[in-house]
This record gives C-alpha cells, structure tokens and sequence, in this order.
C-alpha cells in the first residue's frame, strides 16, 4: 500500500531573501561597529537622525563582509553623507 503524499512534481526552488533579510554576524565581524551604534541610540534617546555616520559604518562593514548585498549608500539614504567627487571637491574649494 502506497501511501506516498505526491503534491505533483514541483520540487523546491530556492530564493534569495527578501530585500533587508541577511545573515547574523556570527563571528562578530561588525560588532564594534554595531555597538557603537547601538550607544548613539541610546545616547541619544533613539532618535537614529542623530546616529546616520555610525549607521552608514555599520552597514558598511556588513556588505564588506558579506553580511548583506552590496547596494549604493545613496541608495540607502546616505547621499547627505557622501564624499563629492574628487573635481566637484576641489571646484567647492577655490574662492
């Protein structure tokens, strides 16, 4: 007697995380960074407006080491914190 449950023959196909899904940093590759980030927060009160350069480390060190997908920070929300382009630097700095 078969009693097999056959659901067709789909098999499995595997997939890559939703967008802000990404591996725990078991080997603590990020963790200063994370906890400085995490004493800015607390400092201050949570507002994250005020903790944007350590957020913008942290995330960093994450797609540094694999921890998530490499994106553009600008596409993160970190234009404000960009450096400008090498020419667009020295023209801001000639009087």
């Amino acid at each position: 007697m078969s009693t097999a449950m056959n659901f067709g023959s789909k098999s499995f196909k595997p997939r890559a995380p939703d967008k802000g899904s990404f591996p725990l940093d078991h080997f603590g590759e990020c963790k200063a960074f994370k906890d400085t980030f995490m004493k800015c927060l607390r400092d201050n009160h949570f507002d994250n407006s005020k903790c944007r350069l350590q957020s913008k480390d942290y995330l960093e060190c994450r797609m540094d080491h694999q921890l998530m997908a490499k994106e553009p920070l600008e596409k993160l929300g970190f234009r404000d914190l960009m450096d400008p382009p090498p020419s667009q630097a020295d023209k801001d700095s000639k009087p």
